[in-house]
């Protein structure tokens, strides 16, 4: 099996499980989504103890995603240590396409979308525009890169060498 191919299990697998799991990736996701709505675009007029409030709910909500997806994900899977450690042996280059395809994907939507096309914004409008990229962040981008990272954990520890389904019922 070429690296390449065995790096692209991950993505495959994590949209895999972001669709059969939509509803509860989107529920944990749109707390962040609509909190940061209503924070990054109302800034001045919330009090700061509700914001900081409001960022515990957020990393509340962030946790249970996380908490979530792994426990479906790990459902009948067997992690080992020395798994991981034949893995990165044996496997690098894949590990080297991982942290290229989450690198590109960090360029696009956080240095891209967020960093340097709002600086391209009249100033009056980049407030609004944050607001709404982190809306539409939440539940995709930030929530497929929770997933990512626990497909890569699963692909990297797991004793069984395929990485085919998001839960534990199909090989």
């Amino acid at each position: 099996m070429s690296e390449l191919k065995l790096a692209l299990e991950v993505p495959r697998w994590t949209w895999q499980c972001y669709t059969e799991h939509l509803g509860l990736v989107l529920g944990l996701s749109s707390v962040a989504s609509v909190q940061r709505l209503i924070v990054v675009n109302w800034t001045a007029q919330i009090p700061h103890g509700a914001a900081l409030a409001s960022e515990v709910v957020v990393l509340a909500a962030r946790i249970a995603l996380v908490v979530a997806v792994w426990r479906i994900a790990m459902r009948g899977q067997a992690l080992r240590l020395s798994a991981g450690r034949a893995f990165a042996r044996n496997h690098w280059r894949s590990l080297l396409w991982q942290g290229a395809f989450l690198g590109a994907a960090y360029l696009a939507f956080e240095v891209l979308a967020e960093g340097t096309l709002s600086k391209l914004l009249p100033e009056s409008a980049r407030q609004t525009y944050l607001a709404i990229l982190l809306l539409l962040k939440n539940p995709t981008v930030i929530a497929l890169t929770f997933l990512w990272w626990i497909g890569v954990v699963r692909q990297v520890f797991r004793t069984k060498p395929a990485l085919v389904a998001c839960t534990a019922s199909t090989p």
